[in-house]
């Protein structure tokens, strides 16, 4: 399983600080990529994350990966690489959040609630999405982690686990989930 690179550690946090380059097509094989994707997607899941760039894990590409439940109680998995805003929405919205980078810490960051991104998907093909809430929110995120920058840096205070609603919910979740096993 890769570890996700994490700012308690100087060498680590030098290079979540810097910015990614665009991903190259034409030297991965098909099969590379599906690898890549995956892996990124374990190391989300396994971490129990909802978005993941490539430099979370060491590589210094421009990649995200992300898992949103929808309405219905499904998911919803994006894997877009060499993303670019496109359009940001004028309503912002401050929300908490944390980051797997940033372990047990969390700040309210004020964002946008719209934004369009444009970027291709795992064959190469061109994507545009639209996105509001909660996914625009992670698209943002994951954008500024690609471009060496963190959730800390945008907002005005952090806090412990302690503090964070986000972190009570999501403890009770899986206090939940154990209790079903």
């Amino acid at each position: 399983m890769d570890h996700i690179l994490a700012v308690d550690n100087k060498k680590e946090e030098k290079f979540l600080r810097e910015k990614t380059k665009d991903f190259d097509f034409a030297l991965q094989t098909r099969q590379e990529i599906s690898n890549l994707i995956l892996r990124m997607r374990k190391a989300m899941r396994a971490a129990r994350g909802i978005g993941l760039s490539a430099n979370q894990i060491g590589l210094p590409y421009k990649i995200f990966v992300a898992d949103v439940s929808q309405e219905n109680g499904a998911h919803k998995f994006y894997a877009v690489f060499n993303p670019k805003v496109e359009k940001l929405g004028n309503e912002k919205v401050a929300v908490e959040e944390g980051c797997l980078s940033v372990p047990g810490i969390y700040g309210r960051v004020e964002r946008p609630e719209r934004i369009t991104i444009s970027g291709y998907d795992k064959n190469g093909k061109p994507l545009k999405i639209k996105a509001w809430g909660l996914l625009a929110r992670i698209f943002q995120h994951e954008i500024d982690h690609l471009n060496g920058m963190l959730f800390i840096d945008r907002t005005k205070n952090t806090y412990t686990a302690a503090k964070s609603e986000r972190h009570k919910k999501r403890e009770e979740e899986v206090r939940k989930e154990n209790e079903e096993v």
